[in-house]
């Protein structure tokens, strides 16, 4: 578990290593606690999904829904009963490098994935874009970026990485879908999906 003194320190380091890029908006502030309450809870009612029936739900959303982004609607996930959070991840302009200002906000999210409340807990961590840009480009985008905040959580902040999936939703869950080109529909928004199913050993 890293403590806030190492990811302080460790902000520290990566920002002296990269030059950081001003965002066009500021970082959604989250703290430890909140984002502990934002995903523990996971009950027996909430609905079941995979990484790969999201990833099916938005291939069938964009071929239903073509044409301009300012005319189709937003994909409805209809995930309201899974424990779940929003943030907004810093990342250099049209690549998944993620800034070193949102290295403290990965750390907080990985204190709580391993607090013994959520201990054996999965989660699917999504990408999602504004309609800035060509869709196709924007879901590419998504994906890359929400690979990009696993690998930090596995390998940075030392996640079991079994307990962790990507899914690029591109530009087609917007968060405000009245301003679709508004930066705060650019976003890395985090489920609780489930239990590990617990180890056997071979014999």
């Amino acid at each position: 578990m890293t403590s806030p003194l190492t990811r302080l320190a460790l902000a520290a380091l990566l920002a002296a290593a990269v030059p950081a890029i001003t965002p066009a908006k500021a970082q959604t502030a989250l703290s430890d606690g909140q984002i502990l309450k934002g995903l523990e809870g996971l009950s027996e009612k909430a609905p079941t999904i995979t990484a790969q029936q999201l990833r099916s739900m938005v291939q069938t959303h964009m071929a239903q829904n073509p044409g301009e982004a300012l005319t189709r609607p937003s994909l409805a996930l209809k995930l309201d009963q899974l424990p779940q959070i929003n943030v907004q991840i810093q990342f250099r302009l049209g690549s998944a490098i993620i800034e070193p200002s949102s290295y403290g906000t990965l750390g907080a999210i990985a204190d709580a994935m391993h607090n013994p409340i959520l201990h054996g807990y999965k989660f699917i961590v999504t990408g999602n874009t504004d309609v800035t840009g060509p869709r196709e480009v924007n879901l590419k985008l998504s994906q890359a970026r929400a690979d990009a905040v696993v690998s930090a959580l596995v390998t940075v902040f030392n996640v079991n990485p079994t307990r962790l999936e990507a899914v690029g939703l591109g530009e087609e869950v917007l968060l405000d879908a009245k301003r679709p080109t508004d930066p705060i529909n650019r976003r890395v928004q985090i489920f609780t999906v489930g239990r590990l199913a617990p180890y056997v050993a071979q014999r």
